[in-house]
């Protein structure tokens, strides 16, 4: 084991870089993020897609060749070999060889796919792309969806992540291509360690001021996530919050919601609505013990504030998941 002293050089990288990670891994455990993967397009003359708006995350990287990506109201990205694109909300986007080409909706071109007559083929230079979609249970519950961008482009300037971006993109083409037993399987894993680079990339730029994700980057505001974090059934009061990561009542206080847009307290009762919807859908425990779990001691003080965030009781919530799942 190895022991981190205080302020030693391994006990702040501890807190800058893998502590943040480490709150930001419980937030994907409970959102269940899932990765979709798609089979390569090819194209080899003039070309556009228009890829409606989606309830998912899509990502793009362009294997081979060059093309624009667009959405509306922003300005049309250029995309080389090695570029790769994450487009967090689902916007509805444009793909295309150049602007100004005619744009055949997307589910035309993959009926085209389907029947093994694809469409925008021709003599011209081949450009390739891989693609998929990132899908979240509870994407509308937690903020640090809502703080990301329209889009987040990585180009091959970035030599570490492109060199990481190339492997993945490398061990998905194989998978794709080989349809082995398996491959579904190990498409998601690679594909959920590929939104763990975008989101470290993102991180590290500078385009970060405010939200959950800047709030990553302060060690003592991420401190005190994380603890809520690892122990949402602890009583948690702002003074605890505040003493345990070395910081006053007040200044903590004024940190937070400057970075969070909400107060602590307030932040700790979301999550433990998020946490307790994970428990009713998967564990077949009384919600008196989903209450305690996620901090209320009295099951009606629970269904109270269940039923204030979320306009349902909790036996109602479990009811429907339960439906949605047998159904």
């Amino acid at each position: 084991m190895i022991l981190l002293v205080p302020n030693s050089p391994l006990y702040l990288l501890n807190r800058l870089y893998f502590r943040p990670m480490d709150v930001l891994s419980s937030v994907l455990d409970s959102v269940k993020l899932k990765a979709v993967v798609y089979q390569q397009t090819r194209f080899s003359a003039q070309w556009g897609i228009d890829v409606p708006k989606d309830s998912n995350s899509q990502f793009w990287r362009v294997l081979k060749g060059a093309c624009y990506i667009i959405v509306p109201g922003e300005k049309p990205i250029k995309m080389k070999a090695g570029d790769f694109i994450f487009i967090p909300h689902g916007s509805r986007h444009l793909m295309c060889s150049k602007p100004g080409n005619i744009y055949v909706p997307a589910p035309q071109y993959v009926k085209s796919l389907h029947s093994k007559k694809p469409m925008f083929q021709g003599d011209e230079e081949e450009t390739i792309l891989i693609g998929g979609h990132f899908e979240f249970a509870s994407a509308e519950q937690h903020p640090f969806l809502k703080a990301l961008p329209k889009t987040i482009k990585i180009d091959n300037s970035n030599i570490e992540l492109s060199l990481w971006m190339q492997r993945i993109a490398s061990f998905m083409n194989e998978e794709v291509c080989g349809e082995r037993l398996g491959g579904k399987v190990i498409l998601g894993r690679l594909a959920e360690v590929l939104f763990i680079l975008i989101i470290r990339f993102y991180l590290d730029g500078e385009s970060v001021k405010t939200g959950f994700l800047k709030a990553l980057k302060d060690p003592r505001i991420s401190d005190s996530l994380l603890l809520m974090h690892e122990s949402p059934e602890k009583g948690w009061t702002l003074e605890q919050l505040a003493k345990a990561v070395g910081m006053s009542r007040s200044l903590y206080s004024r940190e937070f919601k400057r970075l969070m847009a909400e107060t602590p307290l307030d932040y700790l009762t979301n999550w433990r609505i998020l946490k307790s919807k994970e428990l009713l859908a998967e564990k077949k425990i009384n919600i008196r013990e989903i209450a305690a779990e996620v901090g209320y001691q009295s099951e009606a003080a629970f269904n109270r504030i269940f039923k204030s965030k979320t306009g349902e009781t909790p036996a109602n919530y479990r009811r429907k998941m339960n439906k949605n799942t047998t159904g």
